[in-house]
């Protein structure tokens, strides 16, 4: 706009040529010099250099036509940009005050005098300075912004990252409790059948095989419960039956196991429950009976009780054996991994036992559990 108007103007050719060659000069010195600058941080002679040479085009453009004036508007801020606030602020005052110079040599030829243009240059230097100050606000407050953007980023990265650990973690452990509470179960009455079935084998054969039927039973029950957890699907012993019958199933495997007097009772109306929670009940009771079989010596009853009422189901394992002192050493992986299974269903576990007093393991689920979410195993 500034080379239009200087081109528009009258006066001799000197005046329109030189002011228009010294304008068009500031476009490659910002090109080759100036953009690299006002890209970088720090400060340096280079800067300076830079600032020099567009105060003297401008000024070479302002000596020749008062006309080129007009371009402070553009080497304003490219001054702001292109140096520290104290030193922009001195050389935009000496671009300011190079119109005031030139009317008080030549205004007695353009009718101007320096009192009617000095006015209006202390107000544009006072403007420069205003201006400079936003411009290196709006700098400043982009930079801020741009390293706030950058760390949120990272943040989002850390979150995603430690989610990401947190649910394999979470699948071990899955699958830690489900290889526990099946395989490990599973293949612990198999061995005990095994073992009974070779000390009958030749005085009790009947028996034997008896036993050996039920460890082929177990076995395919335990790889149908491996392929079920691994497909993520409904446990086998929930497959076509309720609760009740999947827990009076497990009683009655105890029964041929050990022998044991096992009295399995439901009370209450038996009521539709989601899986998780169904799930959650067979794997407590499925590990209460493996810790019978395991550790409850001398006992001679067990009971299985399942209560149904309005605020939800409660299930009880209890033995008569010789029992322990419950604390975290003796307690073990499955007794932990059953209460945290119960805890993730919003419900509550508990083990009471003592020397002498047998073993009582209680779980009770209000009907208000998570019905929707995934089973955690």
């Amino acid at each position: 706009m500034t080379a239009v108007l200087l081109f528009l103007s009258g006066g001799s050719q000197v005046n329109h040529s030189i002011p228009i060659a010294a304008l068009t000069l500031i476009v490659p010195w910002y090109a080759a010099v100036g953009r690299t600058l006002m890209i970088e941080d720090s400060y340096g002679p280079r800067n300076l250099v830079f600032a020099a040479g567009l105060v003297a085009l401008f000024c070479l453009t302002t000596a020749f036509n008062l006309i080129g004036a007009f371009a402070l508007f553009a080497v304003i801020p490219m001054l702001i940009m292109s140096l520290p606030m104290a030193s922009a602020v001195v050389l935009a005052t000496v671009a300011n005050l190079c119109p005031v110079l030139v009317v008080a040599f030549t205004g007695e030829d353009l009718g101007l005098s320096v009192l009617g243009v000095l006015p209006i240059s202390l107000l544009s230097i006072a403007l420069s300075v205003l201006l400079g100050m936003w411009i290196k606000r709006v700098v400043r407050q982009s930079k801020e912004r741009g390293l706030l953007i950058e760390e949120l980023r990272h943040s989002r990265e850390r979150v995603a990252r430690l989610s990401h650990e947190a649910g394999i973690s979470a699948e071990r452990e899955r699958l830690a409790r489900e290889i526990h509470d099946t395989l490990a179960q599973g293949l612990t009455s198999i061995i005990s059948l095994v073992q009974a079935a070779e000390s009958e084998v030749r005085e009790v054969p009947d028996q034997a095989v008896g036993h050996l039927s039920l460890a082929g039973r177990v076995a395919k029950e335990s790889l149908a419960e491996a392929r079920g957890f691994v497909a993520a699907l409904t446990p086998p012993a929930l497959r076509g039956g309720s609760l009740s019958q999947a827990v009076r199933r497990q009683a009655e495997g105890l029964i041929a196991e050990t022998g044991l007097e096992v009295r399995c009772s439901v009370r209450g109306e038996e009521k539709p429950l989601p899986m998780a929670v169904s799930v959650v009940l067979l794997r407590t009771v499925q590990e209460a009976i493996a810790n019978v079989r395991k550790h409850a010596k001398r006992a001679r009853t067990v009971d299985v009780i399942v209560v149904f009422d309005e605020d939800g189901v409660q299930l009880l394992v209890r033995d008569d054996g010789e029992g322990f002192t419950p604390d975290g050493a003796q307690e073990g992986y499955g007794l932990r991994g059953m209460q945290a299974r119960v805890e993730e269903i919003d419900g509550v576990a508990s083990v009471t036992s003592g020397p002498g007093r047998g073993t009582t393991v209680e779980v009770s689920v209000p009907m208000t559990a998570p019905a929707g979410e995934a089973m955690s195993g």
